[in-house]
C-alpha cells in the first residue's frame, strides 16, 4: 500500500498498535484541539460500543476517545499471558502516550475498565500525577471477584463461585472465532443477569451484539484476570484526582458493597447510587453518567 492509499483508508486511523504487535481498534469523535480528552474504557465482552447511549450526551465540544480492548471488538485476540488487567492498563498507558501526548485527560471506565484504570494508576504513576485530571469508575470492582454469587444466596451462591473458573476454563479453550450462541438465549440471561428493572430492547441488543463480537478464549482468560484483580493499591494512587463512583444497586456482577469500597479509598471521589439499574449502567442510566462524567471534564478544563 502506497503512503497516498494509507493516509486515504480511514480505517489506519482507527487502528493503534501496542508495543507488543496487537492491534487495537480505535474510536475518536470531537476536536482534535479540544482542552482535554476524555478516553472511555469498556468492560468484559464488550466493546467501544458500550459508550454509545453515553456519548451522545456529552459536550460535543470535547475530544472522546474509545478503543476495543484487547480480544474485545474489532481488536486483536488477547494472546496467553497478554490476557491480564496490567496488560490493559499499558495499552491505555501508550494509547495515551501515542493519541494524546499532551494537556489534561479524564478516563472512565466499566467493569473491567474501571479495574483497568485502578492498575493503571499503580503501574503508571507519573502519567497520573502529571496528565489525569479526573476519573470515573462505573460499575465496577477493586477486588474479590473470585467470591462472585450474582447476588444468589446460600448454596446456589456458591455453586456461582464455585462455576465461573469452570466457566473460564471452557471459553479459554474454545479455538472459535465467535461465540456461536443464539442471540436469543443470550439476550434473555443478560436481561437477567446484567440490568436492572425493565431495560429497553435496544439497550439489550447492544449487549448482545457486544458479546457475541468478543472473542472467547480472550473472554476466559480475562474472566481469570477478572477473579484475581486486586485494584485498592492502585486507588491509593488516585486519593488527589477529581473522581466519582458510580452503581447500580442491583448490580449483580459488581454488587453495591463493591463500590462502596472503592468510594470508601477515594474520600474525596462522589459516590452516586441509582436505585433499580444493574449492572449496564452506560446503557440503562446514559444521561446520568454522561453528566458525571462531564462535570470531571468541565473541572478538568478550568
Amino acid at each position: 500500500m502506497t503512503t497516498a492509499s494509507r493516509l486515504r483508508d480511514p480505517s489506519i486511523e482507527h487502528r493503534f498498535v501496542a508495543s507488543d504487535g496487537a492491534a487495537l481498534h480505535v474510536s475518536q469523535t470531537g476536536p482534535a484541539d479540544s482542552a482535554v480528552t476524555l478516553v472511555l474504557v469498556h468492560g468484559w465482552t464488550q466493546d467501544h460500543r458500550t459508550w454509545d447511549f453515553v456519548v451522545p450526551h456529552l459536550d460535543p465540544g470535547v475530544r472522546v476517545l474509545r478503543y476495543d480492548l484487547r480480544g474485545h471488538g474489532g481488536s486483536a485476540q488477547a494472546r496467553p499471558g497478554a490476557a491480564t488487567i496490567a496488560r490493559l492498563a499499558d495499552d491505555l498507558a501508550e494509547l495515551i502516550a501515542s493519541r494524546v501526548p499532551s494537556g489534561p485527560v479524564v478516563l472512565a471506565g466499566h467493569s473491567m475498565g474501571g479495574m483497568t484504570l485502578m492498575v493503571l494508576a499503580e503501574r503508571h504513576p507519573s502519567l497520573v500525577r502529571e496528565r489525569l485530571a479526573g476519573a470515573a469508575f462505573v460499575a465496577t470492582s477493586s477486588g474479590d471477584m473470585d467470591k462472585l454469587t450474582l447476588g444468589f444466596p446460600g448454596l446456589v451462591g456458591r455453586s456461582v463461585t464455585r462455576f465461573e473458573p469452570k466457566l473460564a476454563r471452557l471459553l479459554a479453550g474454545l479455538r472459535s472465532d465467535t461465540l456461536r450462541l443464539r442471540p436469543g438465549m443470550v439476550r434473555s440471561g443478560a436481561r437477567r443477569l446484567v440490568f436492572g428493572n425493565r431495560p429497553g430492547r435496544e439497550q439489550v441488543d447492544s449487549v448482545v451484539e457486544q458479546l457475541l463480537a468478543a472473542h472467547p478464549a480472550s473472554a476466559g482468560l480475562f474472566l481469570d484476570a477478572i477473579a484475581s484483580h486486586r485494584g485498592v493499591g492502585g486507588l491509593g494512587a488516585l486519593c488527589d484526582v477529581p473522581s466519582v463512583v458510580l452503581a447500580g444497586e442491583k448490580d449483580r456482577l459488581c454488587p453495591l458493597a463493591h463500590a462502596k469500597v472503592i468510594a470508601d479509598e477515594l474520600p474525596h471521589a462522589e459516590f452516586v447510587r441509582y436505585p433499580g439499574a444493574g449492572h449496564m449502567l452506560p446503557q440503562e442510566r446514559p444521561y446520568e453518567v454522561a453528566r458525571r462524567i462531564s462535570a470531571l471534564v468541565r473541572v478538568a478544563a478550568r
